[in-house]
């Protein structure tokens, strides 16, 4: 298995683990993309003006840096710039999705 795969499985599982319950999927869930080395997590919901539209709202934010082996972890701030998050750095994707689902700062969440 390539160490890419292990990645995207690794993420896979830590997205099922912060999904809400499948009861309210319909209205609010969790997906994410992993690409070039750079990771989103983003809000799956309907427009609250048009609920035919559904729309992907980016939250959180992981980009790999291989020459440092090191993911800079991010938060998307309302007016839409990205910007490092108070831990700026982790060593494991597994770290990234534990400092978002703490949340301890109310970035990711509100």
């Amino acid at each position: 298995m390539s160490v890419i795969s292990i990645i995207e499985n690794t993420i896979k599982t830590n997205v099922e683990n912060i999904r809400p319950p499948v009861e309210v999927r319909n209205q609010l869930d969790i997906g994410f993309s992993f690409e070039n080395n750079v990771l989103f997590l983003f809000e799956i919901r309907p427009n609250f003006m048009d609920e035919t539209i559904i729309m992907n709202i980016e939250f959180a934010k992981a980009r790999y840096y291989k020459s440092q082996e090191i993911w800079k972890v991010y938060w998307k701030r309302a007016n839409g710039n990205w910007e490092l998050y108070q831990t700026p750095e982790v060593s494991t994707i597994d770290a990234f999705f534990k400092i978002v689902k703490e949340d301890k700062y109310g970035c990711f969440f509100g």
